[in-house]
């Protein structure tokens, strides 16, 4: 079974030049890891099961996990209003979101990257580098005077924005920088040894360089196209290995109680069709059975997929240090999975 399953992440990989690190951990079987490409293409070192990857917006899950903590310390609560647990002036938000609203992407808020009129990253540091963007707090001038998209709870709008605030308030309410709270509370209680929120000046060992290509064939680094350190809307940097322990240290409640893992868990919000979205984190659901909780990141030079499947007690992770590709893996191992390849 797992020479199977293999050699399908193995010709996967092969067909779309795939570049990273796919992992598969059955229940009761051993781990299927594989690697292709190279973390620095200049001196062609290649990409290995312990290559540290860039997750983009995939770690929007460690913020979630971080306020349901707090919530269930009850520091916090969900109905807790933004105004409430945040020090920084704020004047044409509205006094009606919650922490709820921003988990869920129901608040409103102006988006400081709004793909419905931006379709470049690297816009944001026209004005503003990249280099100077280290904290969270770093990223307020991007969106604190702009005005609100809609009413809170109205729809749902994918933000970044939301988590931002959300990380803001993880420092406010702890008294931590938020990458401290998160190394601290989530990284070190999953044994994630290997993961952090590092920065592009002083990446550790065996960290693979992200990697945007062109039509033509040539290629640049994103060392240029994104925060030199990431923050509370996405940015830190895993291990396929670290992430399967996030999972299991999630699902068997080592950083949140059965109550508040559950409600982490909870389709709070219909997106479309039948993909929700609960606290962090996509969930595919039919008739009321959830057949897939699932996180994403896409930046220049990164694309993530990570999943856990209940019925068959399945994690999938595959990270890549290119623009895209890791759909495309997750794409083929969810058909053999299912039983169509």
């Amino acid at each position: 079974m797992n020479k199977k399953i293999l050699s399908v992440v193995n010709e996967a990989q092969e067909s779309r030049r795939f570049s990273g690190t796919t992992l598969i951990k059955q229940a009761g079987k051993a781990p299927v890891i594989s690697s292709r490409g190279y973390a620095n293409r200049a001196e062609q070192l290649p990409n290995k099961p312990g290559t540290r990857y860039g997750i983009a917006s995939g770690c929007k899950l460690f913020t979630a996990i971080a306020i349901c903590q707090l919530v269930e310390e009850g520091k916090i609560a969900f109905d807790t209003k933004l105004s409430e647990c945040i020090e920084y002036e704020l004047p044409n938000f509205s006094e009606n979101i919650t922490i709820h609203h921003l988990l869920t992407h129901t608040s409103g808020v102006p988006d400081y990257f709004d793909e419905e009129v931006m379709d470049d990253f690297e816009d944001l540091w026209r004005n503003t580098p990249m280099y100077t963007i280290r904290h969270v707090k770093d990223f307020l001038p991007f969106f604190e005077n702009d005005q609100m998209k809609f009413t809170p709870g109205k729809q749902f709008h994918y933000n970044n924005t939301g988590y931002i605030l959300l990380g803001l308030i993880v420092e406010k309410v702890s008294g931590l920088q938020f990458i401290d709270y998160i190394e601290e509370n989530i990284f070190k209680k999953a044994n994630m040894v290997n993961s952090g929120y590092f920065a592009f000046d002083s990446l550790p060992p065996k960290t693979a360089q992200g990697y945007i290509d062109f039509v033509d064939g040539t290629w640049k680094t994103n060392i240029y196209s994104l925060p030199v350190r990431g923050g509370s809307d996405g940015g830190a940097y895993i291990t396929v290995e670290d992430m399967v322990l996030l999972w299991e240290a999630l699902l068997k409640h080592k950083l949140l109680s059965e109550p508040y893992t559950k409600k982490l868990l909870t389709p709070h919000v219909n997106h479309k069709d039948k993909k929700f979205y609960g606290y962090g984190v996509w969930i595919n659901q039919t008739e009321g059975t959830i057949s897939k909780y699932h996180i994403m990141g896409y930046d220049p030079g990164v694309s993530f997929h990570s999943a856990y499947y209940p019925s068959s007690q399945t994690i999938l992770v595959v990270c890549s240090n290119a623009s895209k590709g890791a759909f495309n893996i997750m794409e083929e191992v969810e058909k053999y999975l299912n039983g169509r390849s």
